[in-house]
């Protein structure tokens, strides 16, 4: 595990661990007990830091539970002959997880990144236990037609100089936290994003997820993606909003109108001038859509 936290003026928040066969998960749960329960899913190369800000702002009135994937934030980071950084054991480690927290009402997902990938693929099983979801630049189904493989993403993953360069150098997590924002943050959140990937051992799981990504039939995983995208009209009736920084480089326009195909009833943002860490450019004004569609779904439906 590393050592590496960030200053608890930007991550207030205690820590809770999840033992997966003498490997930590680590996950915040803030709030009250049987508030009703937010899942907040995170991708590659962030961790639950990228959420920490919609914790503060839902945990008055919402359960927010926010796990580190295996590898990634302040979970352990295990070496391949202790853990499969698979698609399928991602959506295993989740639903343990929430075995673990027993809880004893539908949750509301938020998802970004590949964390839109795991949670849909765990939520699409189990739609029942989700009655709501809000969608931050991700996907849940095969790469777009239309949408070309960016090549850094090919290069980092396909390549043995590539995964030198993300293992060796930091090259995913530094090179995120220099493009994925489009406005100026702080130094000490950049250190915040990279720092959890401090050394080669550490760095595995932003290479490995990289790797992971399916993107023909006969890829490991892809089996799941396609099925996952299958089962998504599960969600047509459920309230679904999607949030859109329309400059991200990976999860562009291609990914909000297959979305946008598949549930064509969701609410939709779209924020032109942000990018792919939409949370942070879109700031307190998603902070703000985000915490009225919950309540709108949760406490007025509810009263």
């Amino acid at each position: 595990m590393t050592a590496y936290r960030p200053p608890e003026s930007l991550y207030p928040f205690q820590s809770r661990w999840l033992d997966r066969d003498g490997i930590r998960m680590h996950y915040l749960d803030e709030g009250p007990r049987e508030a009703p329960p937010v899942l907040m899913l995170h991708g590659n190369p962030t961790w639950s830091f990228y959420y920490r800000d919609l914790v503060l702002r839902l945990r008055d009135r919402y359960r927010c539970i926010v796990p580190d994937h295996i590898g990634c934030g302040l979970s352990d980071k295990p070496a391949d002959e202790r853990y499969s950084y698979t698609l399928e054991q991602r959506v295993a480690d989740l639903h343990r997880l929430l075995q673990h927290l027993s809880l004893d009402q539908p949750l509301r997902l938020v998802v970004h990144d590949w964390g839109g990938m795991i949670g849909f693929a765990w939520a699409t099983q189990n739609p029942e236990s989700v009655s709501q979801a809000v969608v931050l630049n991700t996907g849940a189904f095969p790469l777009p037609a239309e949408k070309r493989f960016p090549f850094a993403l090919w290069f980092a993953g396909r390549t043995r100089l590539g995964g030198l360069l993300v293992r060796g150098m930091n090259a995913f997590s530094g090179v995120a936290a220099r493009v994925a924002f489009k406005r100026p943050v702080s130094a000490d959140i950049r250190q915040a994003y990279t720092g959890p990937y401090d050394s080669w051992a550490h760095r595995i799981a932003t290479l490995r997820f990289v790797q992971d990504i399916p993107l023909k039939e006969d890829d490991r995983g892809y089996a799941m993606v396609r099925n996952t995208e299958q089962r998504l009209d599960r969600f047509r009736e459920k309230p679904v909003m999607l949030a859109w920084g329309l400059k991200d480089f990976v999860f562009d326009e291609t990914f909000l109108r297959q979305w946008r195909h598949h549930l064509p009833a969701a609410e939709v943002v779209e924020y032109p001038e942000c990018g792919h860490y939409v949370l942070e450019d879109a700031g307190e004004d998603l902070r703000q859509r985000i915490s009225v569609f919950l309540d709108r779904h949760t406490f007025e439906r509810d009263g």
